[in-house]
């Protein structure tokens, strides 16, 4: 007969798949701080096309288990639920990406690279929190939710300096237009982030 321990034992591949999810959208958003940090600041969208890839891999695989596996650590619904939020967030960083790399020769002068700084902070954050699902610990995972919260705050922050420069009269429309919709993409990120830790969250909070 088999242990309680061994039946139990076996739900682990899916917060090893939940937390490789978190790491290849870690990534991306490393990759684009990396980039828009350079001089030159020529896109390789390799890199970012690579964390989409792992990350629909990964999801696959996800589907798979739960079709495959009598037993899961956590109920279904929630790991469908935070795999698909962790999907959202390398699909938003992807979706920067290529548009940069369209419109890059209107963005010279267009300092990106504190707001993505931000961004892979918040993705660094959700990486710990899928972490942390393996130990269900409910105040571990409330500080690191404050600490996603508070840079969704900062990110909030900055939004409202950045419409002071759109409509300060000093930049033409086609810069007016590019500036609000990068950096609302990169906000957009920055909430698939939020998203994921709030669904992490959740989790904890029902099973501790």
């Amino acid at each position: 007969m088999l242990s309680l321990q061994t039946i139990f034992g076996r739900g682990n591949q899916f917060y090893n798949l939940l937390e490789e999810a978190a790491v290849a959208a870690h990534d991306a958003a490393r990759a684009l701080h990396a980039m828009l940090r350079e001089s030159d600041r020529q896109p390789a969208l390799d890199a970012f096309r690579l964390a989409r890839l792992r990350e629909r891999e990964v999801s696959n695989q996800i589907s798979q288990e739960l079709v495959d596996s009598f037993i899961t650590p956590i109920e279904r619904e929630d790991i469908e639920a935070l795999a698909s939020a962790l999907y959202k967030i390398p699909k938003q960083i992807e979706k920067f990406a290529d548009r940069y790399s369209l419109a890059i020769q209107h963005l010279e002068h267009i300092d990106f690279a504190p707001r993505a700084a931000m961004l892979e902070q918040a993705a660094g954050v959700v990486v710990k929190m899928v972490r942390d699902l393996r130990r269900m610990k409910l105040e571990p995972m409330k500080a690191l939710g404050d600490e996603l919260r508070t840079i969704e705050t900062e990110a909030d922050r900055l939004m409202l300096e950045l419409y002071g420069d759109i409509y300060s009269g000093k930049l033409d429309p086609l810069q007016m237009f590019l500036l609000k919709e990068f950096f609302e993409i990169l906000e957009k990120a920055i909430d698939r982030c939020r998203g994921a830790g709030v669904v992490a969250y959740e989790i904890v909070l029902k099973n501790s």
